[in-house]
């Protein structure tokens, strides 16, 4: 009986300690993407960002998604890639309010993500 309460408890701080250690590591992630889509949203919103800035981003992205995708889904992922893809076209073709739009999708869906992923009772039941 005491083992079997132990290897429960072992299982449970396990469980729990990978919970958050998800929480945080995808809640860092997103927020150093945040942050770099913010500086690319207010360049364009001065309008001079260029295809460089964009791609920046966009390969920061992807350097970032081969870590994540062990945590997220891939529709997740795929909406933020495809989203991602359309901005860096629109800034590489200056249609900036467009690209606007786009960057302001990207920046709820950075916020809203690892909430989505944050061990409270809600996402565990």
């Amino acid at each position: 009986m005491i083992r079997s309460l132990c290897c429960i408890l072992a299982a449970l701080t396990l469980l729990t300690g990978a919970a958050l250690f998800e929480h945080f590591y995808v809640e860092k992630a997103f927020a150093d993407f945040r942050a770099e889509l913010c500086d690319l949203y207010n360049k364009a919103d001065e309008e001079r960002a260029n295809y460089e800035d964009a791609r920046a981003v966009q390969t920061s992205w992807d350097a970032r998604k081969e870590r994540l995708q062990i945590f997220l889904p891939h529709n997740d992922v795929a909406r933020v890639d495809s989203t991602l893809a359309e901005t860096v076209r629109l800034i590489a073709e200056r249609e900036y309010p467009l690209a606007r739009s786009k960057l302001e999708a990207l920046l709820h869906l950075s916020e809203t993500f690892p909430d989505a992923y944050r061990p409270t009772p809600a996402n565990i039941f």
